[in-house]
């Protein structure tokens, strides 16, 4: 068990990366608010307490790539809190001539090394990533967010077959499953399940998890650490729009944007900062 001082510092920083995330969708006039929130557990454990990241850059850590590129809200909070860049420039999100668009772009702020949006993509990217540490003897993982119905892609089972192969154990792919995608339920649209099994069948080491358990988080991360010869993938089950009553599990905050007095909800709803 982790101690409760870490477990409440994870918690409190999820909750922050929420508060940034609802106003910036509400400032920048943006959707996707709800991708954003079903992700803040698993950057507060990978950005507060996981990683081997060095904000000012000065040496070459763990690495993370949002594949998911739409939950981006939740990435910009996470960098800025952690000191990437300052939280004052999260008001630029969205402005036209800003850095920080609605998908993350490669050297816009320090901390993105990879563009993407275009869904599918980001495990390749990654597994490449993975594979020249390898080859070059280079410690450190290689950590990929993925969502759900990113999975629908034929592109993310060719780099999962490759990275099997390959035995990348340096690679660790994280799944939000928040069981919605664009158009609906993502077991509605393009069953996904036994989603374990069909990763377990692809030969990586598949572990699943309650993607709002910092604990469960922890415990299930420490448990991928184990060099064994295969890449690792963790199944964290989620709830679109989590933190905010009115957005959860709501298809709808998939697109919609927030108004002035659901800001106001939100965030007494968040709690404080």
């Amino acid at each position: 068990m982790a101690p409760v001082d870490l477990i409440l510092k994870l918690q409190t920083s999820a909750t922050a990366i929420r508060r940034q995330v609802v106003q910036m969708a509400f400032e920048g006039q943006t959707s996707h608010v709800g991708s954003a929130l079903s992700c803040a557990e698993i950057l507060a454990v990978l950005y507060f307490h996981v990683m081997d990241i060095d904000p000012l850059g000065l040496r070459q850590g763990d690495r993370f790539i949002l594949s998911k590129g739409h939950g981006v809200m939740a990435w910009y909070a996470a960098l800025a809190l952690r000191g990437f860049f300052p939280v004052q420039r999260l008001k630029e999100y969205a402005v036209d001539g800003s850095v920080l668009g609605e998908h993350p772009h490669r050297g816009s702020v320090p901390g993105i090394e990879v563009t993407t949006g275009s869904l599918g993509h980001g495990l390749s990217i990654a597994s490449g990533m993975a594979l020249a540490r390898a080859m070059d003897q280079t410690p450190g993982k290689v950590f990929v967010l993925l969502s759900d119905g990113e999975c629908n892609e034929g592109s993310i089972w060719e780099a999962a077959m490759y990275a099997a192969q390959a035995k990348l154990d340096n690679l660790m792919a994280i799944i939000d499953d928040n069981h919605m995608q664009a158009l609906g339920n993502s077991r509605a649209i393009n069953a996904l399940e036994p989603l374990k099994d069909k990763w377990d069948a692809f030969g990586w080491e598949t572990f699943e998890v309650n993607g709002h358990d910092a604990q469960g988080l922890l415990d299930a991360i420490q448990k991928m650490n184990a060099p064994n010869g295969k890449p690792k993938v963790l199944i964290a089950r989620t709830c679109l729009g989590k933190g905010v009553s009115f957005m959860e599990n709501e298809l709808l905050w998939h697109y919609q944007i927030p108004s002035q007095e659901q800001v106001n909800q939100a965030l007494t709803e968040l709690g404080s900062k």
